[in-house]
């Protein structure tokens, strides 16, 4: 007992037995999330002394996003990170950081997140997963070749989506949407699958938008996150002091995550304008056009929704 009192760095004094795990998330290495799990990854080493390794597998190159909980499900590997709301398809609850113009700003998102992570740790625990940490994205805005003034203008545009909600979304405004991972925008684009997209400045930066589209506007739609979940059975079998080390490097990860997606949307914003993209101000009338959408999707959410999703959008409003 004596010994799990002490500091972690003391705990690990005498060397464990090396444990290495494999983590594959969805985005390149450039990217501020890949970046801040390479940071979570090296915490671990250093502070268990090398009792616990993370080799990361960025950009899909281990398994496709959409496999990645299912492999940490089934212990193909122990550990990895996916957006959040592709899983609102097992329960609402899990989507709804994208529901448009639900939460629009950093503060907004940490409510959310507040309200929904009760909920999502008891969702995730019946599939063996324990969510380690979340960070949000920069605020979603919208990428198109030409000025967009009102809905209107989206009609007939195939539209890059990447999960339920932004497929409902596009088609509430008229457009096609396709579903296009991060890794595949630019030649999703080029090759005329897609012709509009409403991502983070962060996905467009680093996509090189100004390759393929003209204009950016930051509508400010919502504030998606990444999780990082773990199998709860592989994590239960890691010595006690080596929990504790990945568990505060994971309470790290989370606050260095946020600060860094706070530091990426400025950054982002002004390399897309930096480049030759025209970044405007959304018209009064494409707000109201797209938060009249948000409005009908939220009323459709209300009627489809479990009862702890409820609960969550209960809890966030109060």
């Amino acid at each position: 007992m004596l010994r799990f009192a002490l500091p972690i760095a003391a705990a690990l004094a005498t060397p464990l037995a090396a444990e290495s795990w494999d983590m594959p998330t969805p985005y390149g290495d450039t990217t501020f999330h890949t970046v801040n799990i390479m940071e979570f990854a090296k915490e671990i080493a250093e502070t268990t002394n090398g009792a616990l390794e993370i080799t990361v597998h960025s950009a899909g190159s281990l398994f496709p996003h959409g496999e990645i909980k299912n492999a940490v499900r089934s212990r193909q590997v122990p550990i990895g990170e996916f957006f959040l709301s592709t899983l609102a398809n097992e329960d609402l609850a899990f989507g709804m950081d994208s529901q448009p113009f639900l939460a629009t700003s950093y503060d907004e998102a940490a409510k959310l997140w507040e309200a929904q992570k009760p909920v999502i740790t008891e969702l995730l625990a019946e599939q063996n997963l324990m969510p380690l940490y979340a960070v949000p994205w920069p605020a979603q805005g919208l990428y198109t070749k030409k000025e967009i003034k009102t809905v209107a203008d989206l009609s007939g545009l195939r539209f890059r989506a990447y999960n339920a909600a932004l497929e409902e979304f596009a088609a509430l405004a008229g457009a096609a949407p396709v579903q296009v991972e991060a890794p595949d925008i630019p030649q999703a684009f080029s090759t005329g699958q897609v012709e509009a997209m409403i991502t983070s400045p962060s996905t467009g930066a680093n996509s090189k938008a100004w390759d393929f589209l003209s204009h950016y506007t930051p509508i400010n739609a919502w504030v998606p996150k990444n999780i990082v979940v773990v199998n709860k059975r592989m994590f239960d079998a890691l010595d006690p002091s080596v929990q504790q080390a990945v568990m505060t490097a994971a309470a790290n990860a989370e606050a260095r995550g946020l600060e860094m997606s706070m530091a990426e949307a400025d950054a982002k914003t002004k390399e897309l304008a930096d480049n030759g993209i025209i970044v405007y101000e959304p018209s009064p009338d494409l707000v109201a056009g797209l938060k009249k959408i948000g409005a009908e999707m939220l009323a459709k959410w209300n009627a489809n929704a479990s009862d702890q999703a409820k609960a969550v959008l209960s809890a966030y409003e109060k």
